[in-house]
C-alpha cells in the first residue's frame, strides 16, 4: 500500500465528492436498517413459534385480540354448514396442486366462523366434491387462529393482488367479509378464521379427505441478504471513488531518501 501511494496521489474533486458522500451514507444506512429489520423479524418468528407451542385457548378469548393470538391453538364447538363451503384455490400439499375447503361452523351462540378443513387434490372442486368428508352434528374441534386478508404489500395490492371470483366460488386469498357473504353466513366472524389441525392434533377429525394441515410460520426473512447487498454496494462505491481520484505522481516527485538534499 505504501508503494502504491508513493507512485500515486489522492486528489479528491469537489463535485464527485459532494455526489458520492450522501450516496455512500444512504447505502450504509440502508444496510444498518436491514440489520435492524432482521433482528425484528427473527423476534417475530420466535414469538409466533412460541404461540404455536402454547396450550389451546378458548376461541372467544383469542378473538379479543386476534392479531396478538394469531397462530394460537383454539377450541370451539358447533356444527358445520356444508352447504356454504368455500373453495380456496392454488393450494399445494406434498408438491401436489389442489385447493382447500373452508366450511362455516355455527357456534353455540349463533355466530359463524370459517374453518379451513384442509386440502383436496385437483383443480376443479365441483368435479370431486363428493370425495370430501362432511361431518354432521355438533362437534368440538381444536384449530389454529389465522387472520384473513391479502398478505402482500399494501402499496402493490391493486397491481399484484389476484382477483377472487365469488360468483364461481373461486378464491385465491381469504377475503373474509366477502367469503362470509358468499357463504350466506348470518352472524359471521370476520376478524379471523381457523385452520383445522391434522388427525392426532386434538382436532377430533378422522383421517381422509380433505387433508388437514397445521399452518407453518413461513414469514419471508431476506433481510440479511439485503443488508449484505447494501454494504457491498457501499464498498464498491468507495473503491470506485478512491480509484477515480488517484493520479500518477510526476517523475521525480516521489519521496526522497533521507539525508540527501532536495535539488
Amino acid at each position: 500500500m505504501a508503494s502504491l501511494f508513493s507512485r500515486f496521489s489522492f486528489r479528491p474533486r469537489l463535485w464527485p465528492t459532494l455526489l458520492t458522500l450522501p450516496l455512500l451514507v444512504a447505502l450504509l444506512s440502508l444496510g444498518v436498517w436491514q440489520l435492524d429489520r432482521l433482528e425484528w423479524k427473527e423476534g417475530l418468528i420466535a414469538d409466533l413459534e412460541a404461540r404455536r407451542e402454547a396450550a389451546p385457548m378458548a376461541l372467544d378469548a383469542a378473538l379479543e385480540s386476534p392479531g396478538e393470538n394469531e397462530y394460537r391453538s383454539v377450541t370451539l364447538e358447533g356444527d358445520y354448514r356444508h352447504e356454504g363451503e368455500i373453495y380456496w384455490l392454488a393450494r399445494t400439499y406434498e408438491s401436489r396442486s389442489g385447493y382447500h375447503i373452508l366450511t362455516p361452523m355455527r357456534l353455540e351462540d349463533g355466530r359463524e366462523i370459517l374453518v379451513d378443513r384442509g386440502w383436496m387434490p385437483g383443480t376443479e372442486p365441483e368435479a370431486n366434491a363428493a370425495d370430501a368428508r362432511r361431518p354432521e352434528g355438533d362437534r368440538e374441534i381444536t384449530a389454529v387462529l389465522r387472520l384473513g386478508g391479502w398478505d402482500g404489500p399494501d402499496w402493490l395490492g391493486e397491481l399484484l393482488r389476484p382477483q377472487n371470483r365469488p360468483e364461481a366460488n373461486e378464491w385465491l386469498w381469504p377475503d373474509l367479509p366477502a367469503m362470509a357473504e358468499a357463504a350466506g353466513m348470518e352472524q359471521p366472524v370476520t376478524e379471523a378464521y381457523v385452520t383445522l389441525l391434522p388427525a392426532g392434533g386434538a382436532s377430533g377429525e378422522a383421517s381422509g379427505l380433505p387433508v388437514a394441515q397445521a399452518p407453518r410460520v413461513d414469514l419471508k426473512n431476506d433481510h440479511l441478504s439485503y443488508a449484505i447487498t447494501w454494504f457491498t454496494l457501499a464498498g464498491a462505491l468507495a473503491i470506485i471513488y478512491l480509484l477515480f481520484h488517484l493520479r500518477p505522481r510526476p517523475p521525480g516527485s516521489g519521496p526522497r531518501p533521507s539525508g540527501r538534499p532536495a535539488g
